[in-house]
């Protein structure tokens, strides 16, 4: 797949296997923290690598083997916010090392997960960020992405 640079230093994008599992653990805990989440996460990637279904995820290496960055992203039938079309590829997770950061690596894993999109008939690519994740916005509005909402759920316990 496409390479970016990283101080003169290939990266290369492939599709996750079995072998990346654990690699893969490792950035996902980096990208949502906690040593609670480890056997969530665990059971997850298992699930993902068994039964792909209507997910994708790839993974950057660098020119060592080492892991380096990771996004994954999913078809969604339902309603997105924002969008106009189903299904619409969505952009679930993506985390890159911060050595790695600012330098192509993001833009390559979010362009392999549009030419997966685009290879299922999406005409759309949507993602979300928390409302006060201001350097998720920025990472999304550089990779070309465009506001289309901010909201706030609420909820009330009835029971």
């Amino acid at each position: 797949m496409d390479r970016a640079d990283h101080l003169g230093q290939p990266v290369k994008i492939a599709p996750v296997t079995d072998a990346d599992a654990g690699a893969w653990l490792e950035l996902r805990l980096a990208l949502w923290p906690g040593e609670d989440r480890r056997e969530e996460f665990i059971d997850e990637i298992a699930q993902m690598l068994a039964e792909p279904g209507d997910t994708v995820n790839f993974m950057a290496w660098d020119d060592g083997g080492e892991a380096v960055g990771f996004v994954e992203a999913a078809l969604r039938h339902d309603y997105v916010n924002g969008c106009e079309t189903s299904p619409v590829a969505f952009l679930e997770g993506i985390y890159v090392s911060p050595a790695y950061r600012r330098q192509g690596v993001a833009r390559l894993l979010v362009e392999a997960n549009a030419d997966w999109g685009r290879q299922r008939g999406c005409t759309e690519f949507a993602s979300d960020a928390a409302i006060d994740n201001f350097a998720s916005h920025a990472m999304h509005r550089a990779l070309g992405f465009v506001e289309t909402d901010r909201v706030v759920y609420f909820r009330k316990a009835v029971g």
